[in-house]
């Protein structure tokens, strides 16, 4: 793999492959109820999902940018949200109405909001709406194995943040981000089997879900089938705690 730039992980520098089992058999794993066969996996493969999470390689993070971003105060908000960001004293002076109520979710400025209910503009304060989105690339050189993933601060369409400045938004917005989306891989290994495993049932196909996906060497990224792409995540989510090279390149980009 083609060395980049890149951005130093704060795990241990060694090159330590993923450890392997010395048996020469075919490993078994559990695979869901609903799929035709047993599945046999190579006991010296790299399992993706896993090398990813472990903090005995040496990943490194390259490439890590804002794709898509929404940071503004200009948004209109249902009713709702306005009424119930008030001071519960001002609410009890100013009970919801059926004339209110018939507003529920026509969406309106915070000055629009005041203006209905009867009480001076200035009073709701205006959210900062925040959508930000990006992608990073994850790679070892040890491994020969680069992922490419994205992330966000929410899954809506924006999320409301009442702070007084922007960068505090952002900061407030950023503290349970999440990955999210396609998850792309590039493997220039022949001399390792790489390969995915999704340990979760298929509920959404009427064919079931293939739990063992290998990856074949490739000079180009190959996109992950969505139950793979879902696996991959849901680890990484489960171990992001212990991963904190991802976090210090997200938080360093947003500034």
């Amino acid at each position: 793999m083609t060395t980049l730039p890149t951005q130093l992980s704060s795990n241990s520098d060694s090159n330590t492959l993923l450890s392997t089992t010395t048996e020469s058999a075919p490993i078994d794993i559990e695979v869901p109820d609903n799929s035709a066969s047993p599945k046999l996996v190579d006991p010296n493969a790299i399992i993706l999902a896993e090398a990813l999470t472990d903090t005995a390689i040496s990943w490194r993070i390259h490439n890590c940018k804002v794709t898509e971003k929404t940071v503004t105060q200009d948004k209109p908000l249902p009713f709702l949200y306005h009424y119930d960001s008030l001071d519960d004293t001002i609410k009890q002076a100013n009970p919801l109405t059926p004339e209110l109520l018939a507003h529920f979710n026509t969406p309106m400025t915070p000055n629009a909001a005041a203006k209905l209910i009867g009480i001076e503009e200035g009073i709701i304060a205006s959210p900062w709406h925040v959508k930000i989105i990006g992608s990073l690339v994850v790679f070892s050189e040890a491994l020969q194995l680069a992922v490419r993933l994205h992330w966000t601060n929410t899954g809506k369409a924006t999320q409301q943040i009442y702070t007084q400045n922007q960068a505090d938004a952002i900061s407030a917005a950023f503290k349970d981000w999440q990955f999210f989306g396609r998850v792309d891989v590039l493997y220039k290994n022949n001399k390792q089997t790489l390969v995915s495993i999704d340990e979760q049932p298929s509920k959404t196909h009427s064919q079931p879900a293939e739990a063992l996906l290998t990856i074949e060497p490739s000079s180009d990224y190959q996109q992950l089938v969505a139950n793979h792409a879902l696996a991959v995540i849901i680890k990484l989510e489960a171990d992001k705690v212990d991963l904190p090279w991802f976090d210090k390149a997200i938080l360093e980009r947003l500034e």
